[in-house]
């Protein structure tokens, strides 16, 4: 079953939204112009980019960690391809920060020059399609699948937005040459918070002391963050609300994949994928009592 072209298209083997995006925009940030003091956020959808979105609002925002400010981090960090606020991005002050699902090869060309900075994050995919799947029930720009068997097979086949999940990871971490690069998996966030971000501030080369360490881990603890207005998305338009809520953060857990996948299930995502991953220089972990 093909995606409905009411809410994806296909630009050079890539799978856009409608709401949002455009052929002749997505081509435009071949020559988007970029600072070395910029940042990128790169991510598969539903692999943590709320999160990291939040995080580095929180390491280099001193009013974000003291709540002083009120920004949301939508308009502090927004997305490259979906200019949803129809922001000046060249008006934007130092450093810039963006958000990208883009793959590897249709970044702007000066980020593929190794200029400015880009934390590309992971996660197992079993978790990711189970989010996703969650994921179309709330956002009215994506079409809801119902059935989830259905939808596995669509992020199997890279039929939905960002394509194929195999190869955006193994686009990114086969090109790491072409970048100045730092990747980070999910789990080694869930599972060890602190050096996660200890890890990224020595990446952007930002001195926090241990007491400003200690307030970006605790408030980007995912329920602190479902809580903060600035980072849970809450106020972002075109949500479908379920019980009259917007839950854009759902758990933000490992290993909820096998709360819904059979079986049957969970060994045809093996089956189709754990032979490319194996080429993969990462060890996904698959629950959250697995080791790092």
């Amino acid at each position: 079953m093909e995606p409905s072209k009411e809410y994806l298209f296909n630009h050079k083997g890539f799978y856009f939204v409608t709401q949002g995006a455009t052929p002749e925009n997505i081509d435009a940030l071949e020559t988007f112009e970029i600072r070395d003091s910029d940042i990128f956020i790169a991510t598969f959808p539903k692999s943590g980019t709320v999160w990291m979105q939040n995080i580095l609002n929180l390491i280099l925002h001193e009013g974000h960690r003291n709540g002083t400010e009120d920004v949301e981090n939508m308009d502090r960090i927004p997305w490259l391809e979906y200019n949803f606020r129809n922001m000046d991005y060249a008006a934007l002050p130092s450093p810039r920060v963006f958000a990208t699902h883009l793959p590897y090869y249709l970044t702007p060309r000066d980020l593929r020059n190794k200029r400015a900075r880009v934390i590309y994050v992971t996660r197992n995919p079993k978790d990711v399609v189970v989010s996703y799947y969650h994921f179309t029930k709330i956002m009215s720009s994506l079409e809801e699948v119902s059935d989830f068997s259905l939808f596995l097979e669509r992020f199997l086949a890279g039929k939905v937005m960002g394509s194929s999940w195999m190869d955006h990871v193994t686009g990114w971490y086969s090109h790491a040459q072409d970048f100045n690069i730092l990747f980070l998996t999910y789990e080694e966030m869930k599972k060890d918070l602190r050096s996660a971000v200890l890890k990224i501030c020595n990446f952007l080369g930002k001195q926090l002391s241990e007491e400003e360490v200690e307030s970006v881990v605790r408030q980007a603890m995912f329920e602190n963050m479902r809580k903060d207005p600035r980072a849970n998305y809450e106020k972002m338009p075109g949500h479908r609300e379920e019980d009259g809520k917007c839950l854009f953060l759902r758990k933000g857990t490992v290993g909820d994949w096998k709360n819904l996948m059979t079986v049957a299930q969970s060994e045809r995502v093996d089956e189709v994928l754990k032979k490319k991953m194996e080429s993969l220089p990462i060890k996904f972990i698959w629950d959250i009592s697995d080791k790092v």
